[in-house]
C-alpha cells in the first residue's frame, strides 16, 4: 500500500468515526420523534439495502455455506436485533453523551470475549486495560459509590454494548471465509426483518406513525440509515481488510469523543469533568486491553514480547 493510499484509508476511518459520533445524537433525536423499535427496524433495513446495492455493484457476493449461515444467524441475533433494539430503548431514557461513554467499552469488552472464547492471550498489559476501563465506568457514574446503581437506560446500553461484543466473536469466525461486506448486508437485512416483526407486536401503531414523520426527521433518518450505518460499516470493514483489525479498532476510541462533542453542540448536553475523566480512563483501558500499547512497546523487540507472553502464561 502506497503512502497516499494509507493516508486515504486513515482519513476514511476518521470520517466514519466522526459520522458515528454524530449518529449517536441523530438516534437520540429519532427515538424522541418516532417509535424506537419501528424506527430501528426501518433504519437497519435501509442500511441493509444500501450495503446490498454496494456489494452487487462490486460483484463481491457468492452463495454461502451452511456453516456461514449458522454464524450469520447468531451474529444477527446479537449484533443486529438485540444490539440495536437495546440502543433504541436505552436512548429513550438517557442522554446521548452517557450512551456514547458506555459504548466506549465495546473494544475492551470485545478483547475480553477474545480471551474467553477465542483463546487469545491474557497478558499483564491487557489486565491493566481491564482495570482502567472499569475505573472509567466508575467515573461515568459520577465518581462515588453512591451512584453505582445503574438506571434502566444505562443497563440497556450496557446490554447493547455486551451483545455486540458477543456478535464480534461469531462475525470474526464468519469473515475468515466470507467477505465482510456480504456478511454485513445479509445480517442487516435479516435483522431488520426480525426487528420489524417485533415492532408490530410492541408498537401496534408504529408503522403508521413512522410514515407520518416530518421532512426534517426523514432527512435525519435517511442520513443515519444510509450514510452512518450503511456506508459507515462498509468503510470500516474495508479498512480492516486493508490495514488490519488492530490498527482499525483504535479509531473506535474517537467515536465517544465525537459523540460527546456533538451532544454538547446539538443537544446542549452538559459534560462534566468527572465524565471526561471516565472517558480518558476508558480510552487508556482500550489501548492497553486491545494490545495496542503492548504491540508498540515490543514492536522492535519480538523476543522480549515472547518472553513477556511466557511470563504471563
Amino acid at each position: 500500500m502506497t503512502k497516499n493510499q494509507l493516508t486515504f484509508t486513515y482519513l476514511s476511518i476518521l470520517m466514519a468515526t466522526i459520522i458515528w459520533g454524530l449518529n449517536m445524537v441523530l438516534l437520540k433525536v429519532l427515538v424522541t420523534e418516532l417509535p424506537p423499535a419501528t424506527m430501528t427496524a426501518f433504519r437497519i433495513m435501509t442500511a441493509g439495502i444500501t450495503t446490498l446495492i454496494i456489494i452487487v455493484s462490486l460483484k463481491s457476493h457468492r452463495k454461502m455455506t451452511r456453516s456461514e449461515w449458522r454464524y450469520i444467524l447468531i451474529g444477527t441475533l446479537f449484533g443486529v436485533v438485540l444490539h440495536h433494539l437495546f440502543i433504541a430503548k436505552g436512548l429513550v431514557l438517557i442522554n446521548a453523551s452517557n450512551a456514547s461513554l458506555i459504548l466506549a467499552l465495546l473494544p475492551i469488552t470485545t478483547a475480553i470475549m477474545g480471551v474467553m472464547f477465542l483463546g487469545e492471550q491474557m497478558t499483564k498489559f491487557r489486565l491493566v486495560g481491564f482495570i482502567l476501563a472499569l475505573i472509567g465506568v466508575f467515573f461515568i457514574q459520577g465518581g462515588t459509590f453512591s451512584n453505582m446503581v445503574f438506571s434502566k437506560g444505562e443497563l440497556y446500553l450496557f446490554i447493547a454494548m455486551f451483545v455486540q461484543a458477543m456478535s464480534f466473536i461469531f462475525v470474526r469466525k464468519l469473515t475468515f471465509t466470507l467477505d465482510s461486506k456480504q456478511a454485513t448486508s445479509v445480517m442487516f437485512l435479516i435483522g431488520s426483518t426480525v426487528l420489524l416483526l417485533i415492532s408490530i407486536f410492541t408498537e401496534p401503531s408504529g408503522i403508521k406513525t413512522f410514515f407520518s414523520m416530518s421532512p426534517p426527521t426523514m432527512f435525519v433518518f435517511l442520513f443515519s440509515g444510509i450514510v452512518a450505518t450503511g456506508i459507515g460499516f462498509i468503510i470500516f470493514n474495508g479498512s480492516i481488510q486493508r490495514i488490519g483489525a488492530g490498527n482499525t479498532v483504535i479509531f473506535n476510541n474517537l467515536v465517544p469523543l465525537f459523540g460527546l462533542v456533538f451532544s454538547a453542540l446539538l443537544l446542549n448536553d452538559v459534560i462534566n469533568r468527572v465524565q471526561m475523566s471516565g472517558f480518558i480512563f476508558i480510552v487508556l483501558g482500550v489501548l492497553f486491553g486491545t494490545g495496542y500499547i503492548e504491540t508498540k512497546i515490543f514492536k522492535h523487540n519480538p523476543s522480549k514480547m515472547k518472553t513477556q507472553l511466557d511470563d504471563d502464561l
